[in-house]
């Protein structure tokens, strides 16, 4: 490798390591909104659901994160401009999904699935179109944010278990629906907002 190439590797993976440490700050922002919107809804006789599945969420999502960071060091994946910024910009339209999300559900929005009693269902913003369109912009993102440096083995692992993962999630929200009496049944209800 000629050392403007290596120059040129390098500099992308920084660039591409910089993005890893906004992406976390950002989770760390929906973590201390998540917080603070726990308070509100437990202050309003909320009730959680799927504690035992919280743990492998969180653990998911911080392997995604440092596979992010691991993989193109350690095996030395290239920054192919084609597939990067393709990966980014399906990055930043899941970003801007996500805190539409968080912006639609207002204190209602958690990374936990928190029910409070007697409020109707959201169904606005992207919960007019979607039923889980917070999950649209995490697996958007959990394929994509890998690939903006071909690290492909952590977008395919995160994928994978990402997808099971889901499963549990979505069937402990429309459950805790159920139990809130907000829906009749599960797919009753083609545009519901849940606590995603």
């Amino acid at each position: 490798m000629n050392s403007l190439t290596s120059a040129t590797s390098a500099t992308s993976l920084s660039l591409y390591l910089l993005l890893i440490c906004l992406v976390a700050a950002e989770r760390l922002a929906e973590l201390v909104t998540a917080r603070r919107n726990t308070s509100w809804s437990l202050a309003r006789g909320g009730r959680e659901y799927g504690r035992g599945h919280y743990p492998a969420m969180v653990a998911l999502h911080t392997a995604l994160l440092l596979g992010c960071v691991v993989e193109p060091w350690a095996a030395g994946r290239p920054f192919v401009p084609l597939l990067g910024w393709s990966a980014l910009a399906v990055v930043l339209a899941a970003q801007g999904l996500r805190w539409w999300c968080i912006a639609a559900l207002g204190p209602r929005w958690n990374t936990r699935v928190l029910v409070v009693p007697g409020l109707p269902l959201v169904e606005r913003g992207p919960y007019r179109v979607l039923r889980h369109p917070n999950y649209v912009a995490v697996v958007a993102e959990g394929a994509a944010l890998p690939l903006v440096h071909s690290a492909w083995l952590t977008a395919l692992g995160f994928t994978v278990l990402n997808l099971a993962l889901l499963r549990v999630r979505i069937g402990c929200e429309d459950a805790a629906l159920t139990d809130g009496g907000r829906l009749r049944a599960p797919a009753s209800v083609p545009s519901a907002g849940a606590p995603s």
